[in-house]
């Protein structure tokens, strides 16, 4: 069995390959070359800062300072409640110009999902989005939609968080596998409310394990290599990207668009 990731708080530790995806930040590294602040652009369901979510940007906030000492982190959260990910697109550009982020960290797919969102031109707005921030020399993490049991066997669903894999791996940029991790976590407890409350939306504590799961997609992309080609496929380290295909916990394997 593999082991644990032993830097999380024991409540949050799953093991890597369920974990997260690592690709190069190079923005978020010339800033820290700089030794100027991070700026953190936060979007998605659980920035939106409605109850327990208000509290996921300083989580994550500290959690980023915490695991880069003596650097100062800015997270801003710019997100609508029930957003889904063409209307964030959208949004993009003027929330761009307005933090001037290094790193934009999207929660996405979940609203998608449970809007019941064409899958094909949900993939299409997320690959067009990405491929806009990375254009703007901005570094950019996904974090794939939420896991809940009364889902586990929707194949709707299921196909929507491999499609954000998808896109993350035909990008080259991090992923945090939030569904694998919750899968996984969920099995160490009798109920998987520890983490999710009502209407899908994450509890404080749910919200303190994302926080320290893209927390740590981060800070080990960063310690991936330069050298190398400067786009591509290439450039991701993939963790367990080959599944069943009525299983996203492990990620996918389907042909690239492009």
């Amino acid at each position: 069995m593999e082991a644990l990731d032993q830097s999380l708080s024991p409540e949050c530790r799953v093991p890597g390959s369920k974990l997260y995806t690592l690709a190069r930040l190079k923005a978020v590294k010339a800033a820290l070359k700089e030794k100027r602040p991070i700026h953190v652009l936060s979007i998605g369901s659980s920035s939106a800062g409605l109850g327990a979510s208000a509290s996921y940007p300083v989580k994550l906030e500290n959690a980023l300072e915490q695991a880069l000492p003596d650097v100062q982190v800015e997270v801003e959260a710019r997100s609508l409640p029930g957003e889904v990910a063409s209307g964030a697109g959208e949004r993009l550009r003027s929330m761009v110009a307005e933090v001037e982020p290094d790193l934009v960290v999207w929660q996405v797919g979940t609203n998608d999902a449970l809007a019941r969102v064409d899958i094909e031109a949900f993939g299409e707005a997320l690959d067009d989005s990405v491929q806009w921030v990375k254009s703007h020399g901005i570094d950019i993490v996904l974090i794939d939609p939420v896991f809940t049991q009364s889902l586990a066997d929707d194949a709707y669903y299921t196909q929507m968080v491999r499609t954000v894999q998808d896109v993350a791996r035909r990008e080259a940029v991090p992923l945090v596998h939030r569904y694998a991790a919750m899968r996984f976590l969920s099995t160490q407890r009798t109920t998987e409310a520890h983490m999710l409350g009502r209407h899908f939306r994450l509890n404080d504590l749910g919200l303190r394990c994302m926080a320290e799961h893209a927390t740590r997609a981060i800070t080990l992309s960063l310690l991936q290599p330069e050298a190398g080609k400067e786009t591509g496929k290439a450039d991701a380290v993939k963790t367990d990207l080959s599944a069943p295909a009525k299983d996203p916990s492990e990620g996918a394997s389907t042909a690239d668009r492009k």
